[in-house]
């Protein structure tokens, strides 16, 4: 009796136990299925600098939009964070073995993933157990993540009161007014369509403006040198403001004067114009004898000085003197003073020996005379200066004044002297 009752004692201790591992073998049972423990995948390994504050555990693991495997761990190590990653064995036998990873975000506020990226044209062999995979460190997957933890800082500085009364906002102004926007949503398509022609002139227009924003920038400092100095002029005709303004007044009291002098005096000119023009047309016509002129005065100032006496110690004037034949009385008709014609601007030697009794008494021709530069003869055949000799020589056996003789008269007496010495008496 005592044997059947310990045995039935250890029965319910036996079954009581049993009771309690049961609820606890089914908990862990149904834990390690949510775990997928009993469940064949690949497990890989990707090591990344960062997981992210939205990577968890559990997360999908994508090749092109398509779930592959999850996450299965999360841990550090010292220059980044590991990523254990369980693979379907049906879909890893599709996923090479040198393909790169991203950390992207489902949505904007959603929780990440890891996207697997396989390079185009790939041969590599599939991943395994153990397989290593590196974070895509191309410059398209950094400005990616930059962008994205650029938006995030953003949305977390965003106080989401203040973002939800904007928003709301947003909808009660645009309520009812989704026809409106549509007419102008229409008609902005048609405002770009008809601009889009003209773009490459905008275009051009944009890059000449560059170019000449350029050129303003380089000239940007020798204008502002120009304006740094313009602030000095400035401050000078500041300090210099009353000068100037008595300066303005003298202006106008001497623009006033010379109004009056021209009102008075206005007829006057124009008369003195009119008057003058025939002595201007004299001076224009022997205006080319004025050079040769003031040579003539230069060149005879030093033989004025020898005969004044100049470096010879005797004071005084230096000259011979010589007597001439009487020519007897002024003979009305005869010996008055004739203006001819003349020949034009004329040029004459210093000194210069004209007839009519001043000449000396021999005259060699080839010596500098009128219308010769010292040194080189009388010039030419039948020049003016030559002529002018002829007719000195001529002049007496003709009883005339040289003055009234023609302007050729070289070409006839002209070759009876030439090469000659001649000696007036």
């Amino acid at each position: 009796m005592a044997r059947s009752t310990t045995l039935q004692t250890l029965e319910k201790r036996v079954l009581g136990v049993a009771f309690l591992l049961v609820p606890a073998l089914l908990i862990w049972l149904s834990i390690a299925i949510y775990d997928k423990k009993f469940t064949k995948v690949t497990m890989v390994t990707l090591h990344t600098s960062t997981a992210g504050h939205e990577m968890h555990e559990n997360a999908d693991v994508k090749v092109r939009g398509v779930v592959v495997g999850e996450v299965r761990t999360i841990s550090t190590e010292g220059n980044g964070a590991v990523l254990k990653l369980a693979l379907q064995p049906d879909k890893a036998k599709f996923v090479p073995s040198d393909v790169q990873a991203q950390l992207l975000p489902t949505t904007v506020f959603g929780a990440r993933f890891v996207s697997l990226v396989p390079p185009p044209g790939s041969t590599a062999s599939p991943v395994h157990d153990g397989s290593q995979i590196n974070e895509d460190h191309s410059q398209n997957a950094v400005e990616l993540s930059q962008v994205l933890n650029n938006t995030m800082a953003l949305l977390n500085t965003l106080q989401p009161a203040k973002l939800s009364a904007t928003l709301n906002a947003m909808s009660t102004a645009l309520e009812g007014r989704g026809d409106q926007m549509g007419r102008n949503l229409v008609q902005l398509d048609r405002y770009l369509r008809k601009l889009n022609p003209d773009l490459p002139a905008l275009s051009e227009n944009f890059r000449r403006l560059a170019q000449f924003s350029q050129n303003w920038a380089d000239a940007s400092p020798d204008l502002l040198d120009a304006l740094t100095d313009f602030t000095t002029t400035g401050r000078t005709f500041v300090e210099q403001r009353q000068n100037l303004s008595e300066l303005f007044v003298t202006t106008g009291q001497v623009a006033d004067e010379l109004s009056r002098f021209f009102a008075m005096n206005g007829g006057n000119i124009i008369q003195l114009s009119a008057a003058s023009r025939g002595t201007l047309d004299v001076m224009r016509r022997y205006a080319p004898a004025a050079p040769c002129t003031f040579r003539a005065l230069a060149d005879f100032v030093p033989q004025m000085d020898r005969v004044l006496g100049k470096g010879t110690g005797k004071h005084g004037v230096h000259a011979m003197v010589v007597s001439v034949q009487q020519k007897g009385r002024y003979v009305a008709g005869k010996d008055d003073v004739h203006y001819g014609p003349g020949g034009g601007p004329r040029c004459y030697s210093a000194p210069y020996y004209p007839g009519g009794g001043k000449s000396p008494k021999a005259v060699r021709v080839g010596a500098p005379t009128a219308g010769a530069v010292p040194g080189s003869g009388l010039g030419p055949a039948n020049s003016a200066s030559e002529n002018d000799l002829v007719n000195e020589f001529v002049a007496p056996s003709m009883d005339e004044v040289p003055d009234r003789l023609p302007d050729w008269s070289s070409v006839l007496v002209g070759p009876i002297y030439r090469g000659t010495e001649v000696t007036v008496k």
